[in-house]
């Protein structure tokens, strides 16, 4: 459905109309969005009982549905594919429906989420699942699904339900196990980047909505630390919580005012940038990438006051890996103390 901030400010109008097109036009009459299935043979819609809005012909066949269009959501029964629709988006915030900068995609062999910032062409990895296919094949389809455990139906499997291609390699992916009927569930890419699955329970009359999943959830799955924003535009996250603010004099004391220095305009080659060095750190998309290298500390450093982009680095001692940032984030501490960042400054 529509997603472009500001939308529903002026009381717009959902029009089904005669041609078979579905319209929402703001109060001034312009189009905000629409199905584009004028003159197609529409006759009807109607939302089914899994939240797929369709729009069909005369012999029932749907012209178009919600369920392939997916947003930052996905329902029971709907699909991510290789060949349309392959991954979610998340909202900038609960209030603003425009893109936000976090991703879920459905990739060839693996489940990840990318974040999106100004200062880098690419999407940063900060998540990564297992390999599917055992290294053969890609996938073609991953469906939301939840089914009944066992016969007894004493709890609900919450998760994905995969296909290959170019191999015969198919199963499920489960990633929680409610203990009530979970046919009327959401995944859903929160704005904080997070991903998370709510639950309807039918059967209870206060707090109907359950959270039933948290890919970072700082216990069973992944620590909050590795969410890029978890301590906003810097902070050293440790044990889930953000614990202090590096500055150029010293570890403070975090809050979210911490930020990075204010860089001076860049024109590049400037050997007069400086640093200031954060012991027992790494990125938080380290776990997935060391960096460049072998390669010597001061041709990091050369490396990163060149490029206008980045914002710092961080570099491992013991194999001279060299990773360049364009964001700098949530700083994940780290035992090894030859774990270090670098932080360009003024």
């Amino acid at each position: 459905m529509p997603t472009e901030e500001g939308l529903f400010v002026k009381t717009p109008l959902l029009t089904f109309g005669s041609n078979g097109n579905l319209v929402l036009a703001d109060a001034d009459g312009s189009v905000a969005w629409q199905t584009g299935t004028a003159n197609k043979g529409v006759v009807g819609l109607k939302i089914q009982q899994n939240g797929n809005l369709v729009l069909y012909d005369k012999k029932g066949k749907f012209i178009w549905q919600s369920f392939d269009h997916p947003t930052d959501t996905l329902l029971v029964g709907q699909t991510l594919r290789s060949n349309g629709p392959n991954k979610l988006v998340s909202r900038t915030s609960i209030a603003d429906g425009s893109e936000g900068p976090y991703s879920f995609v459905m990739e060839q062999r693996f489940l990840k989420m990318h974040y999106k910032t100004k200062n880098s062409p690419l999407p940063l990895l900060y998540y990564r699942s297992y390999e599917f296919g055992n290294g053969q094949g890609s996938l073609a389809n991953l469906k939301f699904y939840c089914s009944p455990e066992s016969e007894q139906t004493y709890a609900y499997e919450l998760g994905f339900t995969f296909d290959m291609k170019g191999s015969t390699s198919s199963g499920t992916y489960i990633l929680s196990r409610p203990k009530y009927n979970s046919t009327y569930s959401m995944l859903r890419v929160e704005p904080d980047g997070n991903l998370k699955i709510y639950t309807f329970n039918e059967n209870v009359e206060w707090r109907t909505w359950e959270n039933t999943f948290k890919l970072f959830d700082g216990d069973d799955y992944e620590s909050l630390c590795n969410l890029p924003r978890k301590c906003g535009s810097l902070g050293i996250c440790e044990d889930n919580q953000c614990v202090a603010c590096p500055k150029p004099k010293g570890l403070m004391g975090w809050s979210k005012s911490c930020a990075p220095p204010v860089l001076s305009p860049c024109k590049g080659g400037d050997d007069k940038v400086g640093y200031y060095k954060v012991v027992g750190v790494e990125h938080f998309t380290n776990e997935y990438t060391e960096g460049d290298g072998p390669m010597k500390l001061n041709d990091c450093r050369v490396k990163c006051s060149n490029d206008c982009g980045c914002l710092g680095f961080f570099y491992r001692e013991e194999s001279s890996k060299c990773l360049m940032v364009p964001e700098l984030g949530t700083l994940v501490k780290v035992t090894n103390l030859a774990h270090v960042a670098y932080i360009k400054m003024p």
